[in-house]
């Protein structure tokens, strides 16, 4: 961080924040100090998180963004600047899911998924990394998964979460020299809207779907979302500034 700046002037810009992960590491970061930039697609639907940010003493933006377009992204990291100050941490979270086997997969859900994780990740990091390449510190933490080690149904999703590793690792070699770190937590199974929508879709309750997959974990129980916000903020603080181009697989067990 540039030598002006304090803890409580930084700024972090979570993606998909509206709920799950996302609204549990907007929540952890304004913990840890930071004024928390809340995007997400719906603003309106971010209203929970930021009063949530906002009872951690410090200050929290709604912004409205399609990570998977560009002018909505500039727009959106321009007006957290003007509003909060530059971005210090970016945490790329935003993510959808379109899952079918490969001969029912059509080119729209491949297209859909690809462009909300990975050409969001792009858009969003090419977006705040000038401010962070200005101030001489940044912290990019983009969520992959365990699915980027292959997971039947989930073609898309795979690429997607194994190409953000790529990714990380490419722009932890970029950007280094600039103070900037770039890392990723890739979760195991977590209890979301969007896994509970998986187990509806597989036809199987979800408290069964959750023992299923807490019995095949080695710590015998299933991921929530403050696991993942705990990783999250280890990689976004002073602590892990000699730590980049990690993949951390949060997952109750060895992956990787």
């Amino acid at each position: 961080m540039s030598e002006t700046s304090t803890p409580a002037q930084r700024v972090a810009i979570v993606t998909g924040a509206a709920r799950g992960i996302g609204a549990a590491t907007a929540r952890r970061l304004a913990r840890d100090g930071f004024s928390v930039a809340v995007l997400d697609l719906d603003e309106a639907a971010c209203a929970d998180t930021v009063e949530a940010v906002e009872k951690e003493g410090v200050r929290a933006l709604a912004v409205g963004v399609d990570v998977a377009d560009a002018e909505s992204v500039e727009t959106a990291v321009a007006r957290v600047a003007a509003e909060l100050g530059p971005p210090a941490v970016l945490v790329n979270n935003a993510g959808i899911t379109r899952d079918n086997l490969l001969f029912k997969m059509d080119v729209a859900d491949w297209d859909a998924v690809i462009g909300v994780h990975l050409r969001g990740a792009f858009l969003m990091t090419r977006a705040a990394q000038t401010h962070m390449t200005k101030a001489g510190w940044g912290r990019v933490v983009n969520l992959s998964s365990v699915s980027a080690l292959g997971n039947r149904g989930q073609a898309n999703y795979s690429a997607a979460k194994a190409g953000l590793q790529g990714f990380t690792k490419t722009l932890a070699i970029e950007l280094g020299k600039f103070g900037i770190t770039v890392n990723a937590v890739a979760p195991g199974f977590v209890v979301t809207e969007m896994t509970a929508a998986t187990a509806e879709r597989l036809g199987v309750p979800f408290e069964e779907f959750k023992a299923r997959r807490a019995a095949a974990t080695p710590v015998p129980r299933v991921g929530v979302p403050d696991d993942i916000a705990h990783a999250i903020s280890f990689f976004a603080g002073e602590g892990a500034g000699f730590v980049t181009g990690q993949v951390l697989y949060v997952a109750g067990g060895p992956r990787g």
